[in-house]
């Protein structure tokens, strides 16, 4: 257990901005900071983060948040967790209480099995360099491809010893459970049967973005054809191989700093161009490469550079990723390697400066990697021409920027001799087919879901008719809890005292005995009541960072909506204009609408009860709604009118 000062140090220490920028190109925009959303596919950028508040909102997905939410949400972290991450890139030290068993088996199976991985990589780390066996065999080969002490140290290379079983024995062993050791792909069991899956294997960890291992890659030191070169861990709880890069945890500060990335295809190929200096570079681990894969790397810039090998297979793999790259509006280049090279081989092959060289000038656009190509094809052929104009054409169309679509049409019809009218009608074709097949999908869709049976009522949410209300009251009370922007007047002694808004709005709504749906409203509402006389408090602080998530997102978001001042809150037309001013008008009229629409709602009910009383003949009930109405109407009246439960001073 975390105790409560070390948390405070936490918060105070994690800075939105440098949590966030971890992952997110953050570029300034005003007072704020703008970036595209990690939590869902966006092109324009919708991801807000506001240093001086201390939180992040999207306007696209809704998600918001303190530096704490943004790593439970992104790393799927408990909250415990996630201050742990967080004392840990901020450097600061946290004393916890051993773990009991009970405690332990509480964990949930996500992060056991991340336990278990950091376990795995510090074992096979450890192997590597320190026993015999790695270092006779697995060092050697690493030194043998030329791989330097500082880059197996930086990937946290490893061996997993050749053996039956000897890794699963010295896990289980630390007491680590088989049911993760079997989930994390680290052991195969077959009934009584056992077995390492990594034996006798150099073991390549996979880093998520934060750096927590979720998985390894072990290559094969033996030359026997049935062993499979390269094996990497199943698809578990904690790892997808196409929603992961292999490297991006180490390349992620280079690729925003030098806005641009470089796509590779294996472990090797990574480690190699590193060694080179060329730090921002990634690799899709020998996986065709997926939207995911793809939209993680635009998190951190709009500019690929797509390093395939120099033989056939690796040509038509660049081919096949260009157009999904710029479908989600990148800007993508081709590196094309000398046949018969991989970007390993190539990178060693050549001293840093000399591969920076050959980058600079042999990067090409796509437009020209792919013409060139599949021009000395075609020759004088006008069929296989048309074919291969239709083939460019179709990787522009799929360009969702009108502009830098225009400009790829202006160079294919230089390239290929082709008038620009005829590309564009092209173009036209594919997108009104595209849109057709798009509506024909959007349809069929439409009739599945009007086929299916509607859902329990039990299963439908639960609205709340007072939402906006409630939304603008806790806003203000959050801003200007303690603003003492009222004076009463005692009725007896005729004493004038200031009160605050917190005291004003929790008053009027404690003598109604008003209760809202809305778990975090009600919440907030009873903390600001306890701390009602405390000016310490610091509603906006603590409730940003508080441990439940829903309520720092119900804050921050909160905060994050901006107030438009509205002739509405204008006195005699006179506009007032910053809303502290506007305070001793606006929160009375607030209260006074909300408590407005509560009455009317209670008066809808109470005539549906009149209704039934009178269809039952229940004279008593019929009685008893009837005069509950009479004096509703009367507090409807007497809220429509100027008296509001308090005298105000001006």
């Amino acid at each position: 257990m975390i105790d409560s000062s070390t948390i405070e140090r936490i918060l105070d220490a994690a800075n939105i901005s440098d949590v966030v920028s971890e992952f997110v190109t953050l570029k300034k925009r005003g007072v704020n900071q703008l970036g595209l959303c990690p939590f869902h596919n966006e092109k324009t950028p919708s991801f807000t983060v506001s240093p001086a508040k201390g939180i992040f909102k999207c306007f696209g997905c809704g998600k918001g948040g303190n530096s704490v939410n943004f790593v439970m949400e992104l790393e799927q972290l408990s909250y415990p967790d996630a201050l742990r991450w967080l004392a840990k890139k901020f450097h600061i030290e946290i004393e916890e209480k051993e773990e009991s068993q009970e405690e332990k088996a509480l964990k949930d199976e996500r992060e056991s099995m991340m336990i278990v991985s950091a376990f795995a990589q510090k074992y096979f780390s450890r192997y590597l360099l320190k026993e015999n066996e790695g270092r006779t065999i697995g060092l050697s080969y690493l030194r043998e491809r030329g791989i330097r002490d500082d880059i197996i140290t930086k990937f946290e290379l490893g061996f997993c010893p050749d053996g039956k079983d000897i890794f699963t024995q010295a896990a289980t062993k630390e007491g680590f459970k088989m049911d993760f050791l079997e989930k994390t792909g680290l052991t195969i069991k077959r009934d009584d049967w056992i077995r390492d899956r990594f034996g006798g294997r150099v073991i390549f960890p996979v880093h998520n973005v934060a750096g927590r291992v979720i998985a390894f890659g072990g290559r094969t030191l033996t030359n026997d054809k049935k062993v499979a070169k390269y094996l990497n861990s199943p698809e578990s709880e904690i790892y997808h191989k196409g929603k992961t890069l292999y490297g991006i945890f180490q390349a992620k500060r280079d690729i925003t700093k030098l806005d641009k990335c470089f796509l590779v295809e294996g472990y090797t190929d990574v480690l190699s161009f590193h060694q080179a200096g060329i730090e921002n570079v990634v690799a899709s681990s020998g996986t065709s490469l997926t939207l995911d894969q793809i939209r993680l790397i635009r998190r951190f810039s709009p500019n690929i550079t797509i390093v395939y090998d120099g033989d056939d297979a690796g040509i038509k793999a660049s081919l096949r990723g260009i157009d999904m790259v710029l479908e989600e509006g990148i800007n993508v280049k081709v590196l094309p390697l000398p046949r018969g090279e991989d970007p390993d081989s190539f990178a060693r092959s050549m001293s840093a400066g000399e591969l920076t060289e050959y980058i600079k000038i042999n990067e090409t656009d796509f437009i020209k990697f792919k013409t060139q190509l599949l021009m000395g094809t075609v020759e004088n052929d006008p069929v296989s021409k048309a074919r291969l104009i239709n083939e460019i054409v179709r990787s522009i169309s799929v360009i969702p920027d009108t502009i830098t679509r225009t400009i790829y049409i202006k160079e294919c019809s230089r390239l290929m001799d082709v008038q620009e009218a005829v590309l564009y009608s092209e173009i036209r074709k594919i997108q009104n087919k595209q849109s057709e097949d798009h509506t024909r999908k959007e349809l069929q869709e439409i009739q599945i879901q009007a086929s299916k049976p509607a859902a329990p009522v039990s299963e439908k949410k639960i609205t709340n008719p007072f939402e906006t209300e409630e939304r603008e009251i806790m806003r203000i009370l959050l801003k200007h809890f303690h603003e003492e922007s009222f004076r009463f007047e005692d009725e007896e002694t005729h004493q004038v005292r200031p009160y605050s808004v917190g005291y004003y709005v929790l008053s009027d709504l404690q003598n109604d005995g008003l209760i809202s749906v809305n778990h975090c409203f009600r919440t907030m509402l009873e903390t600001m009541e306890e701390n009602i006389d405390n000016k310490e408090f610091d509603p906006v602080r603590y409730f940003t960072q508080h441990p439940d998530s829903e309520i720092s997102q119900y804050a921050s978001n909160l905060l994050s909506e901006k107030y438009t001042e509205s002739k509405r809150w204008s006195r005699a037309g006179a506009f007032i204009e910053t809303e502290t001013e506007l305070l001793p008008f606006l929160v009375p009229k607030l209260v006074q609408e909300y408590k407005l629409k509560n009455v009317k709602s209670l008066l809808k009910k109470l005539e549906h009860q009149i209704n039934e009383a009178n269809t039952t003949n229940d004279p008593e009930k019929l009685i008893e709604y009837m005069n509950q109405y009479m004096n509703l109407k009367q507090v409807v009246k007497d809220l429509s009118g100027e008296g509001l439960g308090f005298r105000t001073v001006s």
